[in-house]
């Protein structure tokens, strides 16, 4: 399953020496003419999604953000019509943007 956290830089706390994940911003994904729209059947999956459509299970959060999906699973309801976006690289340099 596709580690959910890549985009997540790590830091660690000097006095304690804990490990923690600094939060990632994820930018809004807006709708565009070339997106592609599915009907979801009982194996799909956003990871299995990311991997179909990009080649990249870890871009998973492209498509949960696109669908305003916010709960943390990689499930999806069959029948459920999702957007695909289809400017991968617009959305990766906006992710670079908002998180600098």
């Amino acid at each position: 399953m596709a580690n959910r956290y890549i985009n997540s830089k790590t830091f660690r706390d000097i006095s304690t020496n804990k490990g923690y994940l600094e939060t990632t911003i994820y930018p809004k994904v807006l709708p565009s003419n070339d997106d592609i729209y599915i009907i979801t059947d009982e194996t799909d999956r956003l990871d299995l999604l990311a991997q179909r459509y990009y080649g990249d299970s870890k871009m998973w959060w492209v498509i949960a953000s696109a669908n305003n999906i916010n709960d943390a699973v990689f499930y999806i309801e069959p029948g459920t019509q999702i957007r695909i976006p289809s400017n991968i690289q617009n959305i990766l340099n906006n992710l670079s943007k908002v998180n600098k």
